[in-house]
């Protein structure tokens, strides 16, 4: 094992503040409020930021469009932020889309999908599914093209991107062309050796992995469900290539690579890419961590290949 990079433990120094009270210890407010709270990373100029809503399943959901420069129409990507299916917002997933946007030259739509508590599973994966298949069939209104699409996200929306991946394919939807799986959960399974090794003191820690999931789900039987935990589902064949981005910090470490093994099973065209000395949330790093912009470029060098076919 090697020791932490020495620039993530300098962000993991700088937010730790003594007497904080543990996440699952807060309501989901104080957990948003929290997360917003702190400094946003920053991205490249795109030639165009539009903010819109797509029609729902219960109620119009807020994008927002990053268009590179160039001229479209442009392959997409959908992008469904982190945030244990409870925080996020699109400012706060703004850095690592314009920077998508621009390595991966596609359009980013980043999905502003309906938290739990207040609307608990299968609410998120409806509403990313709904932007989906809008997309393949208005892409020309965002300047992309309908058979070029992607879906990509960190953490809980990796898990949503992963989930669109099996119900698109399983409902006979869109054809997508690629998944972009950064750190995912995919299995409500807190036994695994990473979330051992890792439960405190690296940025995500175990006890916060329960309290996600219990906003989450309705009742903790709906962990079995593959739309809940991808790595439920008893076939992963037909799905589209991916990339899956792991940390060795990272509680989630496990999880991520047994789905992307058994993907490669499946027979599905599949990088599993370990970082070693990071930890879980190093993806939106890439203002200050090397290893980080590494990763994104990576992320972005992926895309485009995926998007030449």
């Amino acid at each position: 094992m090697l020791p932490i990079d020495p620039q993530v433990q300098a962000i993991l120094d700088e937010r730790a503040v003594p007497g904080q009270p543990p996440l699952n210890t807060l309501t989901p407010a104080q957990a948003r409020a929290s997360a917003e709270a702190r400094p946003l990373a920053t991205g490249p100029e795109v030639a165009r930021v539009e903010d819109r809503t797509i029609p729902g399943p219960a109620s119009e959901i807020p994008v927002r469009v990053y268009t590179p420069s160039g001229t479209g129409p442009f392959p997409t990507l959908l992008y469904f932020h982190g945030g244990g299916w409870v925080v996020g917002t699109l400012d706060m997933s703004d850095g690592t889309c314009r920077n998508l946007c621009v390595g991966g030259e596609c359009v980013v739509v980043s999905v502003d999908y309906r938290l739990a508590p207040e609307a608990k599973f299968p609410a998120a994966s409806d509403d990313c599914y709904a932007v989906v298949e809008w997309v393949s069939r208005n892409a020309s209104a965002i300047g992309a093209r309908g058979d070029r699409i992607a879906v990509g996200g960190g953490s809980a929306g990796a898990n949503l991107a992963a989930v669109v991946c099996l119900m698109a394919r399983d409902r006979g939807g869109p054809a997508l062309a690629f998944q972009l799986l950064v750190y995912p959960v995919t299995d409500r399974n807190f036994e695994t050796d990473s979330y051992r090794q890792n439960a405190e003191g690296y940025m995500l820690t175990r006890d916060s992995m329960i309290w996600y999931w219990d906003q989450y789900l309705n009742n903790p039987s709906e962990a079995s469900d593959p739309y809940a935990a991808p790595l439920q589902a008893r076939d992963l064949a037909g799905l589209p290539p991916a990339l899956v981005l792991t940390a060795e910090f990272d509680p989630l470490r496990d999880e991520g690579e047994a789905y992307a093994h058994r993907l490669e099973a499946a027979g599905v065209p599949t990088r599993c890419i370990r970082y070693d000395g990071l930890v879980h949330g190093f993806f939106g790093m890439h203002d200050s961590v090397d290893k980080a912009r590494e990763a994104v470029n990576q992320a972005s060098a992926a895309l485009r290949s995926a998007f030449a076919y």
